[in-house]
């Protein structure tokens, strides 16, 4: 066990390796750690505070985040202890490890907001996304403090491996797996993800980790011998060829066996994965060759093949991975990588990072900070939401935007996620992509509308002679480029005039159905064709789509909006005084009744009558409060009634509440949504409270059928949380 002592001497050690100030600075902040930290201070998972920063900062050391991260790793919880500490940290050790600690200390935030299911009030829901706004923007600013977050949570982790089993420490790893390691693995450093996934599994479920790890260890002298042997064949083979590399086994990760069962519903010896190698080599063409000598030596196994060079995930990983029948028809992985991609793999951003003031930064490093601008697009969900599910983001954020589908034979192609049939055609041959008539995926015959999914088996089904169907692009049925370009290319080259008129055909169609008719000679020009025959020639080849017709002459005609106000929506009732409401009392008709206004029923609500002195018969929905309260009090005044048949154009007043956070514009767009229902509106009452606003509306509709639709379209409104009948 490590004592108190050895991860300060360790410090001290990394800090005389560096140059003479950065040296002072490590220092520094060593000093002002122990005069500011009480001696018994602890994190909240009772470790010694002290070394548990220094540990962290050991591992930002190893990231090569430069001094000043580490420096700032030391410091992280010196706010939690002084109110002068800006001043105190910028004196001691500047103020680049002074703006690291601030962003530290935002981002420690992110437990808490994960931790937080449902808060009180809107004042509480924006307070927390505001935070995550923080978070986000210190993750664009200095990537690096995200990073010592997650070296320092990694450190959590590992000193939970002495502590006994508890609903507290069960908690704090579920967290990991769904925070913390996802957010590893999406910037790509994979040494502390593995750590985080591994250590964060066997705190969370320690029983089927155990389980794992006793079957690994099992068939783990075996294992070693088996893969000894691959390998010595496999480096014989690569040398052979000219081409230099280092192999060797791939350490499999406990918690990345678990997930591989669970998905793929296997067994642990139904796994491929469990012998696994790596070989890295110095270019790119040396990948594709070592993949060739791989399955020329051992046969493939269709479906386990992924090509993350010319696709990287998201989070920048780049490799061959492939699965081969080895000696003894065993299954084994082999991941094919260059030195540089192993690199990046291993410590992903961090790895690159070479922080310089003033300095300019090379391609990738410009085009890393694009990509992690990426982040920011949760600011605006969080900003409408007000709470977001942060372990839901980052899951979110690791969908792969590739599939990998397979011929028959076992060939494996790669196609933009969501392509259908028709896309699969085209890449294995133009022709037989013209031909397309059909598709069997997986031995059953679909249509060529089908999304294909990863790992499918498809066969082209082909007529002997044909061409492309321009509705293959107006239906969005293809979404692959190729595909794309060889069925304009093909509608080009066929007879010009045909395609015009045919596109001339499909223009009169939707200007048919738009009134008042539009100028087409604007449509035209809005759609940024100069003449009619160009646009008529570019909708018959799919380059434009009829929806962008029909919103461009929309557009055209859509009438100047006016300010809207509580007053302009509301019109006047169109119900009539002294009408008939189509209400029978005990099964009989012509009684005076009159609708409630407590609960405004409307066909088809279950309704109760209510005799009153004055106004004859009170009719009230069943589940109305007022009723209910009425029924309790005189029970003798209550009768049976129900809805008679209604005439064509009766209309009853119903109350609906819309709740949505306040912005510019709302009130409009509620009232847009209102107006293409054709709904009358005769009542608008608002209140705003913070940043929530509550609007209260008196409808007119035949019948309360019609009403879900409206609701539902409400809903669909930016920024309506909410939305009910009173």
């Amino acid at each position: 066990m490590m004592t108190e002592q050895q991860p300060i001497q360790q410090y001290l050690d990394y800090a005389q390796r560096q140059p003479q100030a950065e040296a002072r600075m490590l220092q520094a902040a060593l000093q002002l750690a122990e005069q500011i930290y009480p001696a018994g201070a602890a994190t909240t998972a009772q470790e010694p505070l002290l070394p548990h920063l220094l540990q962290a900062a050991l591992m930002v050391a190893d990231m090569d985040l430069l001094a000043e991260s580490v420096a700032a790793t030391v410091l992280t919880d010196v706010p939690a202890h002084v109110d002068n500490w800006e001043e105190r940290v910028t004196e001691a050790c500047g103020a680049a490890v002074a703006n690291l600690v601030k962003g530290i200390d935002e981002v420690q935030k992110l437990t808490h907001f994960a931790k937080v299911d449902s808060l009180a009030t809107p004042e509480e829901r924006a307070a927390q996304a505001e935070t995550m706004r923080k978070m986000l923007l210190a993750m664009v600013s200095d990537i690096r403090v995200v990073l010592i977050k997650l070296a320092l949570r990694t450190r959590t982790m590992q000193f939970l491996s002495q502590t006994p089993d508890s609903p507290a420490k069960r908690a704090l790893a579920k967290e990991t797996l769904d925070i913390f390691a996802p957010l590893a693995n999406r910037l790509g450093v994979w040494q502390l993800k593995w750590q985080l996934e591994d250590l964060g599994f066997r705190h969370y479920n320690p029983e089927e980790y155990r389980r794992i790890a006793c079957l690994l260890d099992e068939k783990r002298d075996e294992r070693l011998e088996y893969i000894e042997h691959f390998l010595v064949q496999l480096k014989a083979a690569v040398r052979q060829a000219g081409i230099e590399c280092d192999v060797a086994g791939r350490p499999k990760h406990i918690y990345s066996i678990y997930r591989k069962m669970v998905k793929k519903k296997l067994d642990f010896d139904g796994l491929y994965d469990i012998r696994a190698v790596r070989v890295l080599v110095n270019t790119v063409p040396e990948c594709y060759s070592v993949l060739g000598i791989v399955h020329s030596l051992w046969q493939p196994i269709p479906g386990e093949f992924d090509d993350y060079i010319a696709n990287p995930k998201g989070n920048g990983y780049k490799s061959l991975h492939t699965v081969i029948v080895g000696p003894e028809d065993k299954g084994i992985e082999v991941q094919i990588r260059t030195k540089e991609m192993h690199e990046f793999n291993e410590f992903g951003v961090a790895a690159h990072w070479r922080y310089k003031e003033g300095g300019k930064g090379d391609s990738a490093y410009e085009q890393k900070i694009a990509w992690l601008r990426q982040l920011l697009d949760w600011r605006e969900n969080m900003a409408q939401s007000g709470k977001e599910d942060l372990a839901a983001a980052f899951k979110t954020e690791l969908f792969n935007d590739t599939i990998y589908v397979l011929t028959p034979h076992g060939k494996v192609f790669s196609l933009p996620s969501g392509s259908t049939p028709i896309d699969f055609a085209y890449a294995l041959h133009s022709d037989l992509g013209n031909r397309c008539r059909g598709a069997k995926v997986d031995g059953q015959i679909v249509p060529l509308s089908t999304p294909l999914e990863n790992g499918q088996r498809v066969e082209i089904i082909a007529a002997k002679e044909g061409e492309p169907s321009v509705n293959w692009l107006h239906e969005g049925w293809v979404k692959s480029s190729k595909a794309i370009s060889k069925i304009r290319a093909y509608i080009r080259a066929q007879n010009a005039e045909a395609v015009r008129e045919e596109g001339k055909h499909q223009f009169d169609k939707v200007i048919a159905k738009i009134n008042p008719k539009p100028n087409q000679q604007q449509v035209c020009e809005k759609l940024g064709f100069k003449q009619l025959e160009e646009l008529y020639a570019a909708i018959g080849q799919g380059e434009v789509s009829l929806r962008a017709v029909q919103k461009a002459a929309g557009t055209l005609i859509e009438p100047q909006a006016v300010p809207v106000s509580e007053n302009t929506i509301v019109k006047k009732s169109k119900i009539a005084s002294g009408s008939k409401n189509g209400v029978l009392v005990d099964g009989e008709g012509g009684l005076l009744t009159v609708l409630a206004r407590c609960c405004k029923p409307a066909p088809p609500d279950l309704i109760a009558g209510f005799v009153t002195r004055e106004k004859g018969v009170s009719i009230h929905r069943e589940c109305c409060p007022d009723f209910q309260h009425l029924a309790r009090k005189s029970p003798e005044k209550v009768v049976p009634a129900s809805w008679a048949e209604l005439d064509s154009g009766q209309i009853f007043a119903i109350d609906i509440e819309v709740r949505a956070q306040d912005r510019n514009g709302l009130l409009r767009d509620v009232s847009d949504c209102l107006a293409r229902h054709k709904v009358n509106v005769t009542a608008v009452h608002t209140q705003t409270r913070g940043l929530e606003a509550s609007m209260r509306f008196t409808l007119e509709v035949r019948q309360v059928n019609e009403l879900p639709r409206v609701l539902a379209n409400l809903a669909e409104v930016k920024g309506v949380s909410g939305v009910s009948r009173l």
